[in-house]
């Protein structure tokens, strides 16, 4: 295992999650329920699976499309929906 990549994508993933509205979402979850356990485990799972879907597609698309080209089409992307947001539209 590459200590460095997993010690950058914990930090990068950690600190882009804090406050966003999956975090507040599941404060929500917890202050509505005894079992807090259950949200801990259920979002906890639902995260795990999305990120092994974006390694897997990540992976997959890798193979077919050049780094550089991605990161360009992940950045326009993230251009595009922050634009969306800020109209209303998303």
């Amino acid at each position: 295992m590459d200590w460095k990549i997993f010690a950058t994508a914990f930090i990068t993933l950690f600190l882009a999650e804090l406050g966003d509205k999956t975090q507040l979402a599941v404060i929500t979850m917890t202050s509505s329920t005894e079992s807090k356990l259950s949200v801990f485990l259920g979002a906890s799972l639902a995260l795990v699976a999305v990120t092994l879907l974006g390694v897997v597609f990540g992976g997959v698309l890798s193979q077919y499309v050049p780094t550089e080209w991605l990161q360009r089409i992940v950045a326009v992307a993230f251009v595009a929906i922050g634009v969306l947001m800020l109209f209303g539209k998303l």
